[in-house]
């Protein structure tokens, strides 16, 4: 056995002060799923995932509030720009957040992305005006920029055996916030309405009332960032004249001749900063990954508006507390899901084949949700609340595979950058979402006698057109297939 030590493959350099190499030690002589670290992956991620939707029940009505829409049927389009200005502040910066992680470290971009949650949310639900509403949304998304790095972190403070679970973690708890976000968004707005004996309508809550929702999103967030201090960093600072001198043998046995080896070599930046554009399994899993995240934010938008839209419309009719309801249960439904079901599911399949079957069983439960006006009572409460959870559980099976191909093809010196386009690229998409989305469902309310797809039913046609294009880019030779 002591000649097997010598077998350069075998040895694993650690140095000393580095954070990465502590962390890559920490890895070697971890057994069993290290749940305090994932448990840390995901309430980051969920601090930042809940203020991007959680003003989807109520925006209808803030939008009427702020006295802009000449007509009933023009709120969906105002609103859709609100709803954009965050995407597109973050596609802005993804990159630069990108590269700043890869440079200076992951933990810096996940402390300053949650403190912007604090300070820009806050000021949202203090919104006087239609512009201030847009500004401030635009801000949060240009100083948020910790989902790329998060990606990279997941992957890097987990054993290679643990990173589906990682990046599970890192798409359920994203979709979970953009469920229990929005339920917060209906319980809570418009207090002084809903809890008179609770708020007064001369209260702050009552003067501005969809504060409270993002006030207490902002307070969870402050939270967050005190407890993301104690955070290890991933990030290998170090070279080669500085190795330590007392590396453990039994770390090193432990070592093997996966990725890992290679996440400690020094690197030539400039060459691998441009070979990004050249990998063509990142680029293509991003491109997929753009196509789904733009379905994914208009049916996010599009599902609130058309829940709160009235019948006339072609509408539920639900009030914010209601469409509260319908997200909350979706989200416990999530958290249930990526314990039990989706690891065993990647790991059976593989993530392209768990996307592919999970769009194709979208398409038909999309269409589906035209005909839900026609019930009434008991019948759509339990056909509304279905469809929610199996359309979120599709997402975020497709989000998890494509999040788990993007990493797989890159190395870690890499992996911020690339996730930070990644970003960019999801941004611009998702920025097009709401706006497109509020767009098409103001137009389709116009057309309610059209003889084609009459009313909301050419809005969640077109939510299938963009389902199905992303079903289709899953095959090769779009997309490279991973070795199983």
């Amino acid at each position: 056995m002591a000649e097997e030590y010598s077998v350069p493959l075998l040895k694993k350099k650690y140095y000393k002060d580095c954070p990465g190499c502590k962390v890559d030690q920490m890895k070697e002589l971890q057994h069993g799923i290290p749940f305090r670290e994932l448990l840390s992956i995901w309430i980051v991620v969920l601090c930042t995932a809940l203020p991007i939707s959680s003003l989807f029940p109520f925006l209808y009505f803030m939008i009427r509030d702020f006295h802009i829409a000449e007509q009933e049927e023009d709120i969906g389009s105002y609103a859709g720009y609100v709803g954009s200005a965050f995407m597109l502040g973050r596609a802005l910066t993804s990159v630069l957040w990108g590269i700043f992680a890869d440079r200076y470290g992951r933990k810096p971009v996940i402390i300053m992305g949650t403190i912007s949650v604090v300070i820009f949310n806050t000021l949202f639900g203090l919104s006087v005006n239609f512009w201030m509403a847009v500004i401030t949304r635009f801000l949060l998304g240009s100083m948020n920029g910790l989902l790329g790095p998060i990606k990279a972190y997941a992957v890097e403070i987990f054993r290679t055996e643990y990173q589906a679970l990682a990046l599970s973690s890192v798409s359920t708890s994203w979709g979970i916030g953009l469920i229990i976000g929005p339920a917060l968004g209906g319980y809570l707005a418009q207090p002084a309405e809903k809890y008179p004996n609770v708020f007064s309508k001369d209260s702050v809550f009552g003067r501005f009332p969809y504060f409270l929702p993002c006030l207490i999103i902002s307070l969870f967030a402050l939270a967050v960032t005190i407890a993301t201090c104690w955070l290890p960093e991933t990030l290998h600072k170090h070279d080669d004249n500085d190795r330590s001198s007392d590396d453990s043998y039994d770390a090193l046995e432990a070592a093997t001749h996966d990725s890992n080896t290679k996440e400690i070599a020094d690197k030539d930046e400039g060459r691998e900063s441009t070979s990004l554009l050249r990998n063509w399994p990142l680029m293509s899993s991003i491109f997929v990954y753009c196509v789904f995240s733009l379905h994914d934010m208009a049916y996010s938008e599009i599902f609130s508006l058309w829940a709160v839209s009235p019948r006339r419309l072609g509408g539920l009719s639900y009030s914010t507390e209601d469409v509260g309801q319908v997200l909350a249960i979706t989200g416990f439904s999530l958290l249930v899901f990526q314990f039990s079901t989706y690891p065993y599911m990647e790991r059976m399949l593989g993530p392209v084949m768990v996307a592919r079957i999970s769009s194709l069983l979208s398409i038909p439960l999309l269409q589906s949700y035209s005909w839900m006006p026609l019930l009434s009572g008991f019948a759509l409460g339990l056909a509304v609340n279905c469809a929610s959870i199996f359309k979120s559980l599709f997402s975020v099976s497709i989000i998890t595979g494509l999040f788990i191909l993007q990493n797989q093809a890159v190395e870690q010196h890499q992996r911020g950058a690339a996730n930070g386009l990644a970003m960019t690229a999801m941004s611009l998409f998702k920025a097009i979402g709401p706006a497109g989305g509020g767009a098409l469902f103001s137009w389709a309310e116009k057309r309610q006698d059209a003889s084609f797809l009459p009313g909301i039913q050419m809005v969640f046609f077109m939510l299938n057109v963009v389902q199905v294009i992303g079903m289709l880019l899953t095959f090769e030779p779009f997309l490279p297939q991973p070795q199983r």
